[in-house]
């Protein structure tokens, strides 16, 4: 929690700058093989991996919920929402505790993920637009693609990534097999 609040202090202290230089400090994780960065203004805190209480009947992409200081926290599995497998936990597994506005609130969601690499600084000229990618991820999933030596790191946009509704319809799109025949998932409200 200190590391984010130092980072969170160092961008509130920049001065202002041009339009073409303004920096953004974005927090990379991975899901699988691939290299995801949500807006550090976004992260609440890293947790190491505990285990959850799983939820009956809940869709396969919320693994359960957590007690974060006497609040119920939902923990997403985002690997599921974007059709990879799920996240298998390991030792740098970790739960990244993200505020996620909603509509009137906002209210942190734990989103699973395979690795937390580093709090990144990207220039705005740095950041290309969403592409479009099908329906494993729509576009306005995604605020840009991060142009980095190894290649380019997602930028998630948390208002539309992380919303449970959006979630079940994009998952409930991707694969009928992931249902059992004549079970519907009702959109999770936890919030």
């Amino acid at each position: 929690m200190g590391a984010l609040n130092y980072w969170r202090k160092q961008a509130a202290a920049q001065p202002a700058a041009g339009p073409a230089e303004r920096i953004g400090q974005y927090l990379t994780f991975r899901l699988g093989e691939d290299a995801f960065g949500i807006s550090i203004l976004a992260v609440r805190e890293i947790l190491e991996y505990q285990p959850l209480t799983p939820v009956p009947r809940m869709p396969p992409y919320l693994r359960g919920v957590l007690n974060l200081r006497g609040a119920v926290v939902p923990v997403i599995d985002l690997a599921l929402c974007f059709g990879q497998s799920a996240t298998d936990v390991r030792r740098r597994t970790c739960i990244v505790i993200v505020d996620a506005p909603l509509p009137g609130q906002n209210r942190d969601i734990g989103v699973l993920v395979d690795e937390v690499h580093a709090v990144i600084d990207v220039a705005e000229d740095a950041i290309e637009p969403a592409p479009l990618l099908g329906r494993h991820v729509p576009a306005d999933f995604i605020a840009g693609m991060a142009r980095r030596e190894q290649g380019f790191t997602v930028l998630l946009r948390v208002e539309r990534a992380l919303s449970l509704d959006d979630m079940h319809s994009l998952f409930a799109g991707l694969d009928p097999a992931n249902h059992e025949q004549g079970e519907t998932h009702e959109p999770v409200d936890f919030l």
